[in-house]
């Protein structure tokens, strides 16, 4: 595969893992309106919860985490 092809197939797979995480996140309550601010707020949580390491696996145990962890922090993002 090219170069073009690989970044192509990369920004395919970004914007998919981003519908996921807006589909996971509506569906543990967050308000639909409220979706993007909630993506943005997730991913800036990562850190947080995971801390620093650059190297921490991100599995669903991990993301259920995360997901908790904005519940706690940022409940006007879900349904009440």
């Amino acid at each position: 595969m090219k170069n073009n092809e690989l970044d192509l197939e990369i920004e395919e797979l970004a914007l998919q893992l981003t519908d996921m995480l807006s589909a996971t996140l509506y569906f543990a309550g967050v308000q639909e309106e409220k979706l993007e601010e909630a993506t943005e707020a997730y991913i800036d949580a990562i850190d947080v919860v995971l801390g620093d390491d650059d190297e921490a696996e991100m599995g669903v145990e991990e993301i259920i985490s995360i997901v908790k962890y904005l519940k706690q922090t940022q409940p006007d993002l879900f349904f009440g």
